[in-house]
């Protein structure tokens, strides 16, 4: 299994990203899928999840109405896209993916996801 986190960047306060997570292994419609992140000396926290059926969608307060969470089954592909960003949101972005048998509920704990990826690093000047 392989999840392979991109577009990660340096950009200004106010601008988008869109992050890809390609996946290997697993498919993205049989998984939960995640994103967390971590910021220089904090620990990994979670930003939006996305569940089996496509249906249902959380996020962390910190990110929500500034980013969306989505997939593409066909190319099994999770993506982040980052809109509205900050100099707080500076941080590695990983993609996760974890086994349930709900097809509507999301996971927002790290021991919850079973499969992981190495991130991509995102830095948001002020």
């Amino acid at each position: 299994v392989q999840l392979q986190a991109s577009g990660g960047g340096l950009v200004k306060a106010g601008d988008s990203l869109r992050l890809s997570c390609a996946v290997s292994g697993i498919t993205v419609s049989g998984h939960v899928m995640g994103w967390f992140r971590q910021a220089p000396g904090k620990e990994r926290e979670y930003v939006a999840g996305i569940s089996r059926s496509g249906n249902g969608i959380t996020y962390a307060d910190s990110v929500k109405g500034r980013f969306t969470i989505s997939r593409d089954s066909a190319k099994n592909t999770v993506y982040l896209q980052m809109d509205s960003l900050k100099p707080e949101d500076t941080a590695v972005y990983v993609c996760a993916g974890a086994r349930s048998f709900s097809t509507i509920r999301t996971r927002e704990h790290e021991s919850d996801y079973t499969y992981w990826g190495q991130g991509t690093l995102v830095t948001v000047s002020s």
